[in-house]
């Protein structure tokens, strides 16, 4: 099974979505340089892109797949 996992940047910040089991949820990273600043466990992607948008202005549109 293979996961979704999302980036997206704003203010010289990384954002990422890494989806875990679907009973789990997923995480919500936010990077500033090297170092995590934020991290939550959320029960979807669709969560976290939500607190994204309300906390750090991510637009739901600038998510994009990452591979790595």
């Amino acid at each position: 099974m293979r996961f979704k996992k999302l980036v997206s940047y704003r203010d010289d910040k990384k954002f990422i979505i890494d989806e875990d089991l679907p009973k789990v949820g997923a995480y919500l990273y936010i990077y500033d340089g090297d170092n995590c600043i934020f991290d939550c466990l959320q029960d979807s992607i669709e969560i976290c892109k939500a607190i994204a948008l309300d906390e750090y202005n991510v637009p739901l549109e600038s998510w994009k797949n990452s591979d790595s």
